[in-house]
Formats: structure tokens, sequence, C-alpha cells
């Protein structure tokens, strides 16, 4: 599973952080961005800052993009 945030729709709420701090991060400009291996994905962000989610984290990322108010958190599954 990979995961993204599209920062456009973001709202700062931190409700990603809250439920995934391992994948998921707010930084000083109030956007949340996605971690990998304790990397912050933000340059540039967006779809090309996609993660690679560790299988027992998955539960708790799909969570997070249910839980979302700005739905921006993007899951993608691998066929």
């Amino acid at each position: 599973m990979k995961v993204w945030i599209d920062q456009d729709l973001c709202t700062g709420d931190g409700l990603c952080e809250e439920i995934c701090p391992d994948v998921f991060t707010l930084l000083d400009d109030g956007l949340a961005y996605v971690k990998q291996d304790g990397n912050v994905l933000n340059e540039p962000g967006g779809a090309a800052g996609l993660a690679v989610v560790p299988s027992d984290l998955e539960d708790s990322v799909v969570e997070a993009s249910e839980e979302c108010p700005g739905e921006c958190i993007f899951v993608e599954r691998e066929s």
C-alpha cells in the first residue's frame, strides 16, 4: 500500500497525525505530509510524495484517510 496527501485539500486539522504519527506529520506551513522511514516527503509533496506504508500500519492509514475532514489522503493499494 502507498499513500499521499493533496496539500491543496488539506485543512490542517491534524487528525491523520493523531491516528498514525508514524506515517503523517504536520509541518510549519500547517499542512500534513506523509513520512517514509522517518523522512518527511514534502519536496514537492502531493502525488510526488508517495510513501510506502509498512503492513502493520495499513489499518491506521486507512482510518486516517476515512476520518480526514479535507478528504486529502489518497491510498493506493497494490494489485
